[in-house]
């Protein structure tokens, strides 16, 4: 029956076959919500539904969605706008308070430290949920950090005792609840198979994916992107272990995003599982002092010095300042990405969306820090028609849930808008929501995003944010303690 209530299989065996037997206005009637969303146009990424309807929740938990009226105790009038799930913001640096409420005006739900994260994750979800961050957090174990105890070059391999006490580190990591293991390979170009392969042996053990930023981002030989992610590849087959690949459009894929997409889905093709995430920019960012800007940079990514830019303002580039900001460490933008390499890998149904940023008080950095989910809304949705909305909310909730489902079951309750669900919700205007943050500016907030919950707690409305509400969670892998 088209207005029947849809309920949760965990109401009380008699209030559930009354819902199954009679009219759902008998349910409704006698029940108040907490919450409840009405009149939006609700998107659920996994069943591919889409349809005027209104959303109940009860303590942090979706347990009805109905076309018909449901009372609550809260009324929010989501007409002539978007419910979707939360954002997963999966490529993302530890949730500062700083860079938390950017994220959550960008339809951010839930921040995991992927690209990068901790050695040691105790100390890490220690300090962060004495912050209490409004959103959900989450780290890998980030192997740079802990190599960088033992080895004081990035151009140098570990030895074998080296490689023992890395693993070591590495096991405790995942027992004190990493989500995952991340290399940075490009920076650390030191780092072998013979370090890679153990590790990628341990996350499958524990049944964690591992992140990496390839090893190359360019297509001269020596060392292409093809040959970065043939590494990869063979990695996962030799190992069976999940691997995931970091802004494929800055590390990868750049001017060989049709053979790189080609390759990889060979590769799942034949049964791994391997995903990859873009941020949808066609410039990337870095600072200055990495091996990315080893001698020989203009002419592996086909720029100079014009097409670099202070981040934060809008000085470009000479020899004597390249060299004056690379002694500081500074972050440069790049002006190097085809604008056709993004809007491939946006088409491929096994990329999805990851910032690769995160605002801090600081002004340099990269504008996809505050706008790279409604950027994707606004520009690769509305404007250039790339992807439907279906697909990119998609991009932006359940295929990240999924890549994260293996290590924490909570991800099975995110990146969905449905029964049983976590309440992450963002409510937007999609003839509206639009990015604002520039290269310049990169810690101007988006527009359009109207109310975002979490965990069943409005920490945006129309008024703004709610900075004394704290309602995010804390995800760790659920694997380590049975180790």
């Amino acid at each position: 029956m088209a207005g029947r209530v849809r309920l949760r299989k965990s109401v009380p065996s008699i209030l559930f076959f009354l819902v199954l037997t009679c009219p759902a206005v008998s349910f409704q009637r006698g029940h108040v919500f907490d919450i409840v969303i009405r009149n939006g146009r609700v998107l659920d990424p996994e069943s591919k539904s889409d349809k005027r309807a209104n959303v109940g929740i009860i303590r942090g938990t979706i347990e009805a969605i109905s076309e018909d009226s449901l009372d609550g105790k809260k009324i929010i009038d989501a007409s002539g706008l978007v419910v979707a799930p939360g954002f997963i913001d999966i490529l993302s640096y530890d949730p500062n308070a700083v860079g938390v409420w950017n994220k959550i005006a960008d339809g951010v739900t839930t921040n995991l430290a992927m690209h990068g994260g901790t050695a040691w994750p105790d100390q890490w979800y220690s300090h962060y949920a004495a912050q209490k961050p409004p959103l959900n957090y989450g780290a890998s174990f980030f192997y740079t950090e802990a190599r960088n105890q033992f080895i004081g070059s990035r151009y140098r391999s570990a030895d074998s005792t080296q490689i023992r006490k890395l693993l070591e580190i590495a096991e405790r990591a995942l027992k004190q609840g990493a989500l995952g293991i991340s290399f940075s390979l490009e920076y650390i170009p030191g780092v072998s198979s013979s370090e890679i392969v153990p590790m990628m042996h341990l996350a499958k053990r524990y049944d964690v994916p591992v992140f990496f930023h390839a090893r190359y981002s360019d297509t001269l030989e020596p060392g292409t992107n093809l040959d970065a992610l043939n590494e990869l590849v063979g990695y996962a087959r030799q190992t069976g272990t999940s691997i995931h690949i970091d802004h494929i459009t800055s590390t990868g894929g750049t001017f060989s995003m049709k053979q790189s997409l080609e390759l990889l889905g060979r590769a799942r093709d034949s049964g791994l599982d391997i995903t990859a995430c873009l941020y949808p920019y066609n410039f990337w960012g870095t600072y200055l002092n990495s091996a990315r800007f080893d001698t020989g940079w203009q002419k592996r990514f086909g720029i100079s010095y014009k097409d670099l830019q202070l981040g934060g303002t809008n000085e470009r580039f000479s020899d004597s300042t390249f060299r004056k900001y690379q002694k500081e460490g500074k972050l440069a933008i790049a002006y190097a990405i085809p604008d056709a390499d993004v809007e491939a890998a946006f088409r491929s149904p096994f990329v999805m969306l990851g910032s690769d940023a995160i605002m801090s008080t600081s002004l340099n950095h990269h504008p996809r820090a505050s706008g790279t989910f409604a950027r994707t809304l606004g520009m690769y949705v509305r404007e250039k028609r790339v992807l439907t909305l279906m697909d990119a909310i998609a991009k932006m909730t359940l295929l990240p849930a999924q890549r994260m489902e293996q290590a924490s079951s909570t991800f099975k309750k995110k990146g969905r808008l449905s029964i049983g669900a976590d309440a992450d919700i963002v409510v937007f205007d999609e003839k509206k929501i639009s990015d604002r943050a520039t290269v310049e500016r990169p810690d101007l907030m988006s527009v359009g995003v109207e109310y975002v919950m979490i965990n069943g707690q409005i920490v945006k409305d129309p008024k703004g944010l709610r900075k004394n509400v704290r309602a995010g969670q804390a995800i760790r892998n659920e694997h380590g303690a049975s180790k």
